[in-house]
């Protein structure tokens, strides 16, 4: 087994912008973050720029780095390191090897996947997962949770599942994916045609007729009443995308049955987005007879409402007698899901996430 005291891992967080580079040991931050240039269009520049980016982190570094490992958006094949077309990075037109690259470069092992499978693992480990296992060991309750759905809310719409602390990456580096499932309100359609940066913008455009572009920020400043605008579509526009996203996340969590993790810039107007995602969650479908059964087999509650949270967190478990026995076992006939925010922040997640995934491939 690997011994996570000998090191630390370079990780990078690989905006279509910038390139943010940092470094991980023991689920912490031991260096300033530095950030550099992405030159998407130019090949030659954006090499430069992330070799250039670990050579300055690694220089504030008391001993030598054990491995790189970070997020880089898709298509890719992430198991060889290979990364596909980008349409916000042209220059890996064709296919480039960036794995193997940087293996060259620093002589190194190098880790890639995605940043929604990177944040579910660091939420799963260092965050959202073991912090409400800690709550609900405080409350009394037996019940503990091993099993985590994690999305992200921003440019796409992303995802990522941990079942009983492993990542699932899947035969194909597809699993988690949820942006390409379908979307409630036409199956055709993308999920994330609803639940994007794009679609927040469009929604509030089409009722509120304003035509000008306008961001997802803008639309919560108007929500929350701090700037100009039709404060009414701007609520209904987040609502919608948590009404979406709740119906894929319930389509998912049939299969996953775990905590829902939710972060991405558009993640801040949770307070718009989970009441409906949480309404969608705890729908119902219908038999052909007109039979009524709940939409999960699960209750859901929103975490970040402290009425919600206290009613997940008390302890419903039943004593039962075993047979022939004077012996009892705990029975948790009422079942529960929870839907909370970022409990480490979407970077931070993705970056010791990606220390993990390091450490457990080299274990």
């Amino acid at each position: 087994m690997y011994n996570r005291e000998k090191g630390a891992v370079l990780t990078l967080d690989a905006g279509g912008t910038n390139f943010v580079f940092s470094t991980i040991k023991d689920n912490k931050e031991v260096v300033d973050p530095v950030d550099f240039p992405a030159y998407p269009d130019d090949l030659h520049k954006c090499l430069n720029s992330i070799v250039t980016g670990f050579k300055e982190v690694i220089k504030h570094l008391k001993s030598d780095p054990i491995a790189i490992s970070f997020a880089f958006p898709g298509p890719a094949d992430y198991e060889n390191g290979i990364i596909g077309d980008l349409p916000n990075f042209p220059a890996f037109r064709g296919g480039v090897a960036l794995g193997p690259y940087l293996k060259e470069k620093f002589g190194l092992p190098v880790f890639i996947n995605n940043d929604g499978n990177l944040f579910a693992y660091g939420e799963a480990l260092a965050g959202a997962l073991p912090e409400i296992n800690k709550q609900l060991e405080a409350a009394g309750n037996p019940k503990r949770y091993r099993n985590l759905l994690a999305v992200t809310l921003g440019t796409g719409f992303g995802g990522g599942v941990v079942i009983d602390n492993r990542l699932l990456t899947g035969d194909n580096g597809c699993g988690g994916d949820v942006w390409i499932s379908a979307n409630k309100y036409d199956h055709h359609l993308l999920a994330e045609e609803g639940v994007s940066i794009r679609a927040v913008k469009r929604e509030y455009r089409e009722l509120s007729g304003d035509e000008s572009d306008i961001s997802p920020k803008e639309i919560f400043e108007i929500a929350e009443g701090t700037k100009t605008g039709n404060r009414e579509a701007a609520i209904k526009s987040f609502e919608r995308l948590g009404e979406i996203a709740g119906f894929t996340i319930s389509e998912s969590l049939n299969i996953v049955d775990g905590l829902v993790v939710i972060g991405g810039g558009i993640a801040n107007a949770h307070k718009y987005i989970l009441p409906a995602m949480i309404k969608e969650m705890n729908g119902v479908r219908k038999t052909v007879k007109g039979d009524i059964f709940p939409r999960l087999q699960m209750k859901a509650y929103n975490l970040e409402d402290e009425n919600e949270k206290a009613l997940f967190l008390n302890n419903e478990s039943e004593i039962v007698t075993i047979p022939e026995s004077n012996k009892t076992a705990t029975y948790h006939s009422v079942k529960k899901i929870g839907v909370w925010t970022s409990m480490l922040g979407t970077s931070k997640a993705i970056a010791i996430g990606a220390y993990n995934f390091a450490l457990n491939q080299l274990s």
